[in-house]
């Protein structure tokens, strides 16, 4: 996946190299935070990643316009116990203390999950692919694996399958599939594989707990095309291969690139 770094519109360029979300950058460019080559930005102004661009005055390494610099992606099983910030007020451990760093540019995890979930986490230095796979419109999948305290009835099944409200709006499982409980478990707790296409805070331990349920254990998965590798352990990451990162720019509504 090549990022082209010729004269693109100046918040597209800055979003792919990761400073930030388009919508960050076009309010940092209205605030005057932004400046190209001496003087504040415009919206809607092309440039190229040789130019000298800053912000607040620090210059934004971008990259060369002329050698197409390679994306980068990595997948992260997170551990229960880290957060999904750069840095926490209460010097909690992060998930970008254990990563490599990117040759270029700097990671932007796609989605969050709290600090007691574990599983699957991406990581890319493009930031349109980051912003499309996180975008409501694109409706990405999301895959967990639940154990609950307690065993729901099939009435409590059917309703998280209908929908149910919650304070932020309506919300439903799009699958709920049983699954074995592990060996040793208490026979009154149930495991569930469920699957929903968006990514609100603490959604999944909500609408359990809309039906009556508290989660005891939630594991993510999967994201969109990607799955989490058996063989990864927590605390673990690995670079995506080039079919997973083209499938991944797929999913976030581009094309292979």
């Amino acid at each position: 996946m090549a990022l082209s770094f010729s004269a693109v519109r100046l918040q597209k360029l800055l979003a792919s190299a990761g400073v930030g979300s388009r919508r960050q950058i076009e309010q940092w460019i209205r605030e005057g935070r932004v400046t190209v080559d001496g003087r504040p930005a415009q919206l809607g102004e092309r440039a190229g990643a040789d130019a000298d661009i800053r912000l607040d005055g620090r210059k934004l390494h971008l990259g060369s316009s002329t050698g197409g610099e390679r994306a980068e992606a990595l997948l992260y099983y997170k551990p229960i116990g880290e957060v999904t910030t750069r840095r926490d007020p209460q010097g909690r451990p992060t998930v970008f203390d254990h990563l490599p760093g990117p040759q270029h540019g700097r990671w932007v995890v796609v989605g969050r999950l709290d600090v007691n979930t574990a599983g699957l986490l991406l990581f890319t230095t493009d930031g349109t692919v980051a912003h499309g796979l996180m975008h409501p419109s694109r409706q990405i999948e999301r895959e967990y694996l639940v154990r609950l305290q307690g065993c729901p009835d099939a009435v409590a099944l059917e309703r998280l399958r209908r929908g149910v409200m919650l304070e932020d709006g309506p919300a439903a499982f799009d699958r709920i599939v049983e699954q074995s409980v592990p060996q040793g478990v208490p026979s009154r707790n149930a495991a569930y594989r469920v699957v929903l296409h968006e990514g609100r805070n603490r959604e999944v331990r909500r609408l359990w707990a809309a039906a009556g349920y508290e989660v005891s254990r939630l594991l993510r998965v999967r994201y969109g095309p990607i799955r989490l590798p058996e063989d990864l352990r927590p605390g673990q990451w690995r670079y995506l291969d080039a079919p997973s990162m083209a499938a991944l720019a797929v999913a976030a509504g581009g094309t292979e690139r």
